[in-house]
């Protein structure tokens, strides 16, 4: 209804077929990506996946550089011991940006005490609540209604009654559910 009189006809940009190029005339003349750009997309799709900024990333890579084991996992355990990343992995968020807002609005108790930081790290035995008011618990509920039964990993438990989690475990590298090398960001990073 509100495209124009060109999208009737062959040429209409929207239908056009050959836009798996990228933008720009000469884009059959680029080649693989180097060394560099392959280990930054890498990091790149890590730091937007979780949702953080230049510096938290290196500050969360430095505190894997001094962990035992592997840095690559360990980083990405941080990454998934986020308090918002919990919160969305809970049900209580349908992504982790709303998670992040549901935080920083107070909705969220950890042990009883109100935490309002998304990159709060999260313990084993922390228990991630509600805040009792009537408001909160009324928002988190019709959030769970909407995504029903949330999946949990095997790190997180869920209490639908009390709308209580807790952390069982540590997340290990099988609990990250996005396709990343962690070696390369390992590479990129400690240069």
């Amino acid at each position: 209804m509100l495209r124009g009189s060109r999208c009737e006809t062959a040429k209409c940009p929207m239908e056009k077929q050959w836009r798996q190029q990228p933008p720009g005339m000469h884009a059959f003349r680029r080649g693989r990506a180097s060394e560099y750009g392959v280990r930054l997309a890498e990091k790149q799709k890590v730091k937007r996946h979780y949702g953080v900024y230049e510096r938290q990333f290196m500050r969360y890579f430095h505190m894997a550089e001094r962990i035992k084991g592997n840095t690559g996992t360990g980083l990405l355990g941080l990454l998934e011991r986020r308090l918002d990343n919990a919160v969305y992995k809970l049900g209580f968020a349908s992504s982790r940006a709303s998670a992040r807002m549901t935080i920083t609005q107070g909705h969220i108790h950890i042990n009883g005490r109100r935490v309002n930081i998304p990159s709060y790290l999260v313990k084993v035995g922390d228990k991630i609540s509600v805040k009792a008011a009537e408001k909160s618990q009324k928002l988190i509920r019709s959030r769970l209604e909407e995504l029903g039964e949330p999946s949990l990993q095997n790190w997180l438990a869920l209490d639908m009654t009390k709308l209580e989690g807790s952390v069982m475990a540590l997340p290990g590298r099988d609990d990250v559910m996005i396709p990343v090398e962690e070696n390369l960001i390992v590479e990129l990073c400690s240069k």
